[in-house]
């Protein structure tokens, strides 16, 4: 049985690898109804599932609403709670598991509009956790990811990666013409060795 985690799901998760099981978290519990749904505040707790239990995860217009830093007011310490997460993502995940994520990027305004928006993604802020040595291992990063897709699109559905109908693949090829395209899509691979 195939297992997936819907990071920030609210009332509508969502399940783009149409795994057999969704689970979900979100900050706000009321919204949250489902045995397989729990509460968690992730910029400062870790994912509330264990290691190596999903074999997909996804985050949909989520990131950008971590925080890149936190300093402990009693403490004065520093946590980078961006990398944090994006560790914590790549834990549960089974290895070869499946992170998408999508998200407004820089330069758009759609990603400064909501003044919730703390996480200004770009174009190769992915490239920071891929790699044989992701340069996120300097702040504690302890994961790898590979590439799979990337790609800038207006979002209309839940998975951007999935074959197109005619009539789609026009609207995506006017959204490109009239630069439409708000949001980044990152699909990435948990790389574990055992």
């Amino acid at each position: 049985m195939s297992h997936h985690l819907d990071l920030g799901c609210g009332n509508t998760p969502r399940n783009p690898y149409k795994q057999d099981q969704i689970y979900g978290v979100d900050i706000n519990y009321s919204c949250i109804d489902k045995v397989n749904f729990k509460k968690a505040n992730l910029f400062l707790e870790k994912i509330p599932y264990e290691t190596n239990y999903f074999d997909s995860v996804s985050a949909y217009d989520f990131i950008e609403h971590i925080p890149r830093i936190i300093i402990t007011p009693n403490e004065g310490s520093v946590r980078y709670s961006f990398i944090e997460v994006m560790y914590e993502i790549w834990r549960v995940l089974k290895p070869g598991g499946f992170l998408f994520a999508s998200t407004p990027f820089y330069p758009n305004s759609d990603a400064f509009v909501d003044p919730t928006h703390v996480n200004f993604i770009t174009a190769k802020t992915h490239q920071y956790f891929c790699g044989n040595s992701p340069l996120a291992k300097i702040y504690g990063f302890k994961g790898q990811f590979k590439i799979k897709n990337i790609s800038k699109w207006k979002p209309r559905e839940q998975y951007p990666f999935e074959k197109k109908s005619l009539s789609q693949n026009i609207k995506k090829f006017n959204d490109f013409i009239k630069r439409r395209r708000t949001h980044i899509a990152w699909e990435l691979v948990a790389i574990k060795e055992f």
